[in-house]
């Protein structure tokens, strides 16, 4: 097959692994079944564990990082295959976990693991065929990620009603890790210089090629840029990071939602992450990446500002700030893998985006500790949107100070 017309199946192909490997964001689903099975287990009760997402999330990038560094050298499908492998076997682990130890180990190394494998690789070398489009291929790899938490969720509760929280565990790691495996015989590495013929392609190609070369990740990490960005990214996942992280608990205790309106809160959430990576990833593509972030930051802190003065009456606003957030914290996702690239070039970029994710990280960590901290210190929430109004505001000057250094070398 053509490698032009192929590149479009292995972006299909693409797409299909970060949709199971984003099962990771419907973490909250599972969190409440599980921590009411851990507690008639061991006798104990188990209030929370977000512990297993912030670890799961943190521990990402160790495996993006030497995953991309092996799909550099060899190629995708071995590390997909790996990848796969060990985030189904964490997801199985988790179904026969009798503690919370157990599954910070199997769920939050073992699928976090597997997921920063599978997620750095798949979406860099996406990228990688198509360097006319870069901004649609990152944006739809990371936004059928996102979507994975509207898709997910609706199998998880389908599911529970007929079957406990571990043999949900079991089948959907099975079937998912199986997915992943197979979808690594479509995917390919992309040619060394391949390129896109004609005017456009040729056009993108030359203003990427002129911005920044292929830089090696130590050449990366000597550039200032690169710390500007990585805080910039980390600024634009902290807001999604913390709320994803609690959706549905938020939802009930400051908004006074049931249960069931708040499962529904957290569709409408991964829904607008899913929109906000694609419409962000192609909008790059015309309005390049610093602009759209502009426009991103300033939504992020519009809509932190709104959530900061929702109470149990406010709903039509609660609901504003919230599907927005959930916009801006997927817009930064899927501007990221290209906006990398072009900064440090493409032949690296699996490496190169896997060390930048560390932002992503430190928002997954950050995020949803500082929130359980200001909860558990003052019985509310409004005060995390405020720390995370005045990070989107760093942002907002980190991407003014990124867009200046830009046009300086232009």
């Amino acid at each position: 097959m053509d490698i032009m017309k192929k590149r479009w199946l292995i972006l299909i192909a693409s797409c299909l692994v970060t949709l199971c490997a984003g099962s990771l964001y419907a973490w909250s689903v599972f969190a409440t079944p599980m921590a009411a099975y851990l507690s008639a287990l061991t006798g104990k009760e188990i209030a929370s564990l977000a512990i297993v997402f912030t670890v799961a999330n943190s521990v990402g990038p160790i495996t993006m990082i030497s995953g991309g560094s092996i799909n550099d050298r060899i190629g995708p499908r071995w590390i997909l295959i790996i990848g796969g492998l060990l985030f189904g076997a964490g997801m199985i682990g988790s179904g026969f976990v009798k503690s919370v130890t157990g599954l910070i180990i199997s769920y939050g190394l073992g699928v976090g693991l597997g997921v920063g494998m599978v997620y750095g690789t798949i979406v860099s070398n996406a990228v990688k065929f198509f360097p006319d489009k870069s901004g649609l291929a990152g944006g739809l790899t990371t936004a059928c990620y996102g979507g994975s938490s509207i898709i997910i969720p609706i199998i998880a509760t389908a599911m529970l009603t007929k079957y406990e929280i571990t043999t949900c565990f079991k089948i959907l790691g099975a079937v998912m890790g199986a997915i992943i495996v197979l979808s690594s015989f479509v995917i390919e590495a992309c040619p060394p210089n391949f390129s896109v013929s004609g005017p456009a392609g040729a056009k993108q190609q030359n203003k990427s090629a002129a911005a920044s070369g292929d830089y090696t990740w130590r050449q990366m990490i000597a550039e200032s840029r690169f710390y500007l960005m990585l805080v910039t990214l980390m600024c634009g996942a902290f807001g999604g990071m913390m709320i994803i992280s609690q959706a549905s608990p938020l939802a009930q205790r400051m908004m006074g939602f049931s249960q069931s309106t708040a499962a529904a809160v957290v569709s409408i959430l991964a829904c607008f992450n899913m929109i906000g990576r694609l419409a962000s990833g192609m909008l790059s593509d015309r309005l390049g990446s610093e602009g759209t972030m502009k426009i991103t930051f300033a939504m992020s802190i519009a809509a932190c500002v709104l959530l900061f003065f929702c109470n149990p009456g406010s709903t039509a606003l609660f609901y504003i700030g919230l599907s927005v957030v959930g916009f801006s914290f997927g817009s930064i996702m899927g501007i990221y893998p290209g906006y990398t690239a072009r900064q440090f070039g493409r032949k690296n970029n699996s490496v190169n985006y896997g060390i930048m994710f560390i932002g992503f990280a430190l928002a997954g960590l950050f995020g949803p500790m500082i929130m359980n901290s200001i909860y558990s210190s003052s019985g509310k929430y409004q005060p995390a949107f405020l720390v995370s109004a005045g990070l989107a505001l760093l942002g907002f000057i980190l991407v003014l100070i990124l867009d200046a250094r830009k046009k300086k070398q232009i």
